[in-house]
């Protein structure tokens, strides 16, 4: 039997106890993850039991530590230790007591350690008697080290304050012992723990004290014993390790408190406290055309002063003003010691045992100590064994002696067990996979696998990487199947700062899962605490150190290589990504890697690239290192991926990192954080990168803190992550930690709350949601105000009630509406959602975001909304509301059934919130830019499951995406065919609100120029997005965690097209999408089922907006229209006279290619309706023609009106004749085409000539003002000859575009092999179904390359 005690009791708790149901089990309860047991537990075995064993245990007062409380909750033990009544106990002292519960032993030692046992059988084994570890921290522990060169020093001397244990056995009877304690409780020790000497002479019921005025009895003794016996045995030493046993762990604490040190509370450069907005580079293009509105507040007057200064006044500041709320370190901040122990609350146990095992127990400590990081040492560190005799040049060799404490359950279903062991390098297998021979389970002390079997690797030790892992796998053969299934696997760096691995290491293993071979790293290698199973490895006694390679010279005799080959490396470095790359191109780029400069490759590409991990290969990498020139800092990035574990490559790229400001940073700190998992250690230089700014502003350390809160839940690297967020609350200081423990609480309620809204019941919900927000308006009476963990900016003071509210989705998301703190300023709308993981939509804003700044910097403001989300914990997190914005599906339902499929949808819905001309006209300007926008971002991304309930648009114009569920192509499916056919979300009804209604169909044209301006200045930076994607492929997302999911973006970059290539893609994707019917009749779907989920009535009761606009359409509609003169012009305008069916009278001018466009319309719109005849040119006589043209034309009107109501009353009909000519598009509304010749209403063509190496490239961009010759739009191609031709073979030709005056190609035509353009002419020709439009003829020798250029269309062939 084996157990652990509880606090000790008062002989009066004694006694109530006894007569008393036992106290609740969770009083005194130790974790069992903090509870480690060095295997001794059941070598009672079948020994007797009729009297139980106690010794005693001191727990300390648990405080709550929140970002720690789940730190040991994932291990082993998961049933309840049972409880054991109270018996009658022997006290050496009336005044304590011990409780007994089970627990399951954990690890064993070798055998071989026992060096003064003679027999070690079951029967004549001794049970272990736990002490239990004091604690007794001060608010920030204590630093033992003593200052390091480095904040990261290697070298570090420790501070120790001993604990005497001498333990002996004499004159006893061993068939029944028990323990005694003098101690009524642990806080007597507690208090006085830290006193320079501290030793406790231990024997057969007595103790013997060197700091008396505490009394402790501890050992095995027998009632009838004498108090007097005498002392026997030797001591074990035990010294406190306040900064942990690990010497990693103790030289991380010195480091961190080193960095803080630099950054005093006194400092007001780094430390003021505020928190500044950020910052977005805009480009001189953007500034001096814009004004900003400055409101200031002071304090002496009460209405804000306004300034509107002009573009270079000011520094723009992109997302919010600065709140003078001071968060800084205080002085006493800078007085604290870090200590990892104190800030996770790691708790351990130790044992000792009977006097025959307590050698082996001396050096078991040592090795536990040395392989677990705890927080007590050997106050003497005991004297290894001699260094072995090792040949110079020694291969790689160890012993794995055993897998202790094999769970019984195991044994029921395997019989024989076996181990394999593989050394890797960056997730690549060094050599061969070594197994070992199947053995059984056997009992000792406990269930184990005892192979004591050596290992040997063809390889020599001087020839490993520093970086080299060892990966030892635990599998089990299947009693019945007899397959082989994996149970365990562990792993271990054979490098620790430059020293091999040596001695006997205690490995924790990994259950029940394969190891994660493409994330196999230091941090995954959990030595906080010992797993269920142990392995124990026994590694040689060397003293070997790692010596680093150097660089090797630069070679001067290299010859220039082809030019041929210098293309082929610029076109393989448009890969962008080493993953990306082909066994053959690597070796291609590595051969040729002297030629490669920053110029025409990536540095990440060539070091990739490498053959091999030997020393010779690793120096010529070292070489080009050191040569290499980066062009940006964020060329960097993709040396801190997985494919780098080289501690100096990434040295270089932190190097690199720091030239970043905190705001550059911050937009990249996600990624940072999990390319933690990879560093070498946490004393990293990006560790100490991350630190360093997280010092110098507020916004990186909120940033960080919660996405290091986050990355916990993370399966393998929860203690990577933990002892980093212990750093950054101590390099935060208490004000900012004050300021996160409210956040933490705020978090907490609404995740209460959200879950018992989401579990009641329908009628229920609101009631709840009410009732519990009650516990929201007490916390803040509590608190007073607290930062949203969305933005530490933003300070809320209190939740509105009645705006709350939840969503009906599966979710059942809420919608919290809180105070703000600032009285001028409105409400904050928040998304707080249970059960989605968000890091996903977090990434994709994150990119969205990244392509803004992108734009911005190039002089290209695309109005993008994008909202903010952040994960606060699994499956939890905030999502920024957006004001007034409304989803496209209502606007679809206020539409009626068939909204989604009406054209003028989008239109009369911002007609009717923008009466004025001039705001009307602001919305389509804003919705022109973001639509764009989001088309690029949501193609570049693969965003899929786009319905209407997905896309928002605000009063203003903005559109914008929401729920990136589904990205990277991963579209959603009916069975076998896929909900998303279009490649992105562009409709027909989206061209109609742009062009008017086909009014201004030139205005289709600037759109596709400006979407395919976006996007070309995002495949500039394709290297980036690559690099931000591939850092985050280990990070668990659903939808990113593959090589394909990254090179889909690189086939919608197309990085290696050139910008015409793109251009021309990128065009036939928005006609794609602009021609994707199953997009709308999606949109339909998802509108219907929505209508039915709530029910049709309350769908039709809340369409007041569509009846009003109902409403206005009836008073706008048309009686009769009469023509009645017209006036002779260059263009003759007629004078219509329009009477209104509320008798209104009105006047417009209206040209005869303008009813010939209406007619065009009407036709595309109504195909199955007769439409009454119209006066084509060629009705008309040759003379007296516009009083002919005047009366077919009265007659086409008087028919059309009194026609069909669909026809009379239709949208374009109404504004043709009502609206007259809308104001036309601003001149500074800086569209794309600034061409002045593009407002001429003469038939012409826009070509872009270029002419490089013997090939011309044409590139057919658009064409406006094309007709038949009865005036209707044409289904125009065009025809491309180079003459002269004399073989006839020079023709190309586009594809054609259906009825359109201003079609839209953007296709290339090539004509190879061509010497030279002297003399040559390129001959254009503009067909409609063989019938001919236009043509013209182009000088080449003349025309300016590179450039687009309008050209106009004759009306004959020359």
């Amino acid at each position: 039997m084996a157990y652990f005690w509880k606090m000790p009791l008062t002989q009066d708790e004694l006694h109530e106890g006894q007569s008393e149901e036992q106290a609740s089990y969770s009083m005194y309860h130790f974790n069992p993850d903090s509870h480690v047991s060095l295997g001794l537990d059941q070598i009672v075995g079948e020994g007797s039991s009729e009297i139980p064993f106690y010794g005693p245990a001191y727990s300390h007062d648990p405080e709550e530590n929140e970002f720690f409380s789940d730190a040991a909750e994932e291990h082993l033990y998961r049933v309840n230790p049972p409880q054991i009544p109270h018996r009658d106990l022997y006290f050496g002292s009336p005044t304590s007591h011990w409780q007994q519960v089970r627990v399951p032993p954990t690890i064993g030692f070798r055998p071989s350690l026992l060096s003064e046992c003679s027999d070690l059988s079951v029967e004549n084994s001794y049970p272990t008697y736990p002490i239990g570890t004091l604690y007794d921290y001060g608010p920030y522990g204590r630093n033992n080290l003593s200052p390091t060169a480095d904040e990261f020093g290697s070298d570090v001397q420790k501070e120790n304050k001993n604990l005497n244990f001498y333990i002996g056995f004499e004159h006893i009877d061993y068939q029944y012992p028990v323990f005694s304690d003098d101690n009524a409780s642990g806080q007597g020790m507690k208090d006085q723990r830290r006193n320079d000497s501290k030793s406790f002479l231990v024997s057969s019921g007595e103790t013997y004290l060197t700091n008396p005025p505490r009394e402790l009895t501890i050992g095995p003794v027998w009632p009838s014993i004498s108090v007097n016996s005498s002392l026997a045995g030797w001591s074990i030493q035990l010294a406190e390790a306040d900064q942990g046993s690990n010497e990693s762990i103790a030289s991380f604490c010195n480091g961190v408190k080193k960095i803080r040190d630099a950054y005093p509370a006194f400092d007001l450069k780094t430390n003021t406290g505020k928190i500044w907005s950020v910052t977005t580079t805009l480009s001189d293009e953007i500034l001096c055309k814009s004004e900003f509105k400055v409101s200031i507040l002071t304090n002496c007057s009460s209405p804000p002063l306004h300034l509107t200064p002009r573009g270079k006044c000011f520094g723009f500041l992109h997302d919010y003003i600065t709140l003078y709320m001071f968060l800084s370190l205080q002085h006493e901040d800078d007085q604290s010691q870090f200590n990892v122990n104190q800030l996770l609350q790691y708790t351990y146990i130790w044992k000792n045992a009977v006097t025959e095992l307590s050698a082996a127990i001396s050096h078991l400590i040592h090795v536990f100590s040395n392989s677990f990081h705890t927080d007590f040492q050997p106050a003497k560190i005991l004297r290894s064994p001699s260094c072995a005799d090792v040949d110079l040049d020694p291969h790689f060799s160890f012993t794995v002696y055993a897998a202790h404490n094999i769970p019984a359950a195991w044994l029921k279903s395997y019989k024989l067990f076996f181990f394999s062991c593989s050394l890797t390098y960056a997730g690549k297998k060094i050599c061969q996979v070594k197994n070992c021979k199947n053995i059984p389970v056997k009992k000792s002390f406990f269930f184990l696998a005892n192979w004591n079997e050596k290992i040997n690797f063809p390889l020599q030790i001087k020839s490993l990487p520093n970086e080299t892992i060892l990966t030892i796998k635990l599998f089990g053969v299947n009693c019945v199947s007899k397959n082989t299934e994996i149970l365990a696997w562990t792993c271990s760096p054979l490098y620790q700062k430059q020293k091999f691995i040596h001695g006997i290491v205690l490995l924790s293993m990994a259950l029940y899962s394969e190891p994660p071979i493409t994330m196999i790293a230091p941090g995954i290698c959990d030595t906080s605490l010992p797993a269920l199973v142990t392995l124990q490895v026994d590694f040689p006694e060397t003293n070997l150190e790692f010596i680093k390679p150097e660089p090797e010279e630069k070679r001067d005799d290299l010859e220039e290589p082809a030019k041929e080959c210098l293309t082929h490396i610029a076109r393989l470095s448009q890969k962008h990504s080493l993953l990306l790359l082909s066994e053959q191109e690597r070796r291609f780029l590595w051969f040729y890697r002297s030629y490669c400069n920053n110029e025409n490759c990536s540095l990440p590409l060539i070091l990739g690239s490498a053959p091999s991990w030997d020393r010779k290969s690793i120096s010529e990498m070292y070489m080009v290192l050191r040569e290499w020139s980066f062009s940006n800092p964020l060329e960097a990035l993709g040396l801190l991926t997985f494919s780098f574990p080289d501690q100096d490559i990434r040295r270089t790229a932190v190097q690199q990192m720091e030239n970043l400001s905190n705001d550059e940073l911050l937009e990249y700190l996600p990624q940072l954080v999990q390319v933690i998992k990879f560093e070498w250690s946490l004393e990293s230089p990006l560790v100490k990168l991350l630190l360093c700014r997280a010092l110098q502003s507020i916004q990186v350390t909120h940033r960080l803190y919660w996405l290091l809160k986050d990355a916990r839940n993370e399966a393998h690297f929860k203690s990577w992550y933990q002892k980093l967020l212990a750093a950054v609350q101590f390099c935060a200081g208490k004000t900012l930690n004050d300021e996160f423990s409210k956040e933490r609480k705020l978090i907490k309620i609404l995740g209460d709350v959200a879950e018992k809204v989401k579990v009641a019941s329908d009628p229920k919900k609101q009631e709840v949601l009410k009732m519990e927000t009650n516990k929201l308006k007490q916390f803040f009476q509590e608190v007073n105000v607290c930062r949203l963990p969305l933005n530490p900016a933003l300070v809320v003071r209190g939740i509105n009630v009645d705006a709350c509210s939840y969503f009906t989705s599966n979710a059942f998301p809420l919608k919290i509406s809180f105070i703000n703190s600032e009285t001028l300023s409105r409400n904050i709308n928040v998304i707080f959602k249970v059960g989605d993981d968000l890091r996903q939509d977090m990434l994709v804003l994150q990119i969205i975001r990244v392509m803004d700044r992108i734009w911005l910097q190039e002089g290209l403001d695309m109005q993008m909304t994008i909202y903010k989300c952040l994960s606060t914990g699994k499956g939890q997190g905030l999502v920024q509301m957006v004001s007034d914005a409304t989803t496209l599906a209502k606007i679809h339902r206020e539409s009626g059934l068939i909204g989604p499929l009406k054209e003028n949808t989008i239109k009369k819905w911002f007609s009717h919130h923008h009466p004025l001309e001039s705001s009307y006209q602001e919305a389509i300007k804003n919705f022109f830019h973001s639509c764009a926008g989001w088309c690029v971002v949501t193609f570049i991304l693969g965003v899929c499951d786009r319905h209407n309930d997905n896309i928002m648009l605000t009063n203003t114009g903005h559109m914008f995406h929401i729920d990136f569920g589904k990205i990277l192509g991963h579209a959603q499916k009916f069975g076998s065919i896929k909900r998303d056919r279009a490649p992105f979300i562009f409709t027909s009804e989206m061209e109609y609100f742009i062009t008017e209604g086909g009014k201004n169909p030139q205005r289709f044209q600037e759109f596709v120029e400006l979407c395919c301006r976006a996007y070309n200045i995002v495949r500039k930076h394709s290297q980036l997005l690559l690099n931000l994607l591939e850092m985050m492929l280990h990070a668990g997302l659903p939808e990113l965690n593959s090589v394909q999911d990254l090179k889909y973006v690189y086939d919608n970059l197309r990085p290696q097209d050139s910008e015409l290539q793109a251009t021309s893609h990128f065009t036939r994707k928005i006609k794609e999408s602009l021609e994707c019917f199953p997009v709308k009749l999606n949109n339909l779907i998802h509108t219907l089922a929505q209508m039915l989920a709530t029910g049709f009535a309350k769908s039709t009761a809340s369409q007041n907006v569509p009846q009003e606009s109902n409403m206005l359409d009836a008073e706008r509609s048309i009686a009769r229209a009469t023509i009645l003169g017209f006036s002779k012009k260059p263009d003759s305008l007629y004078l219509v006279q329009v009477v209104q069916t509320c008798q209104v009278v009105t006047f417009v001018e209206k040209s005869f290619e303008q009813f010939s466009k209406l007619h065009s319309h009407l036709q595309k719109q109504f195909p199955s309706h007769a439409l009454p005849e119209f006066p084509h040119w060629w009705h008309l006589p040759f003379t007296d023609l516009e009083h002919k043209r005047m009366k077919d034309l009265n007659l086409y009107v008087k028919q059309l009106l009194n026609g069909s109501s669909n026809l009379s009353n239709n949208e374009h009909v109404l504004s043709f004749f009502l609206d007259g000519s809308k104001t036309d598009w601003p001149e500074e509304s800086a569209l794309v085409s600034q061409d002045p010749k593009s407002t001429e209403q003469k038939p012409g063509v826009q070509l872009l000539i270029s002419y490089e190496s013997t090939r011309l490239t044409i590139l057919l961009k658009h064409m406006r003002n094309i007709h038949l010759p009865d005036g209707s739009a044409p289904t125009a191609h065009a025809e491309f000859y180079l003459l002269p031709d004399p073989d006839e073979v020079s023709r190309r030709k586009t594809k054609a575009v259906p009825k359109s005056t201003d079609p839209t190609y953007n296709e290339i035509v090539v004509y190879d092999a061509v010497t030279e353009l002297q003399g040559r002419v390129l001959q254009l020709i503009v067909k409609s179904k063989g019938t001919f439009v236009g043509a013209i003829n182009i000088q080449l020798n003349s025309v300016p390359l590179n450039e687009e250029k309008w050209y106009p269309l004759g009306n004959s062939i020359i």
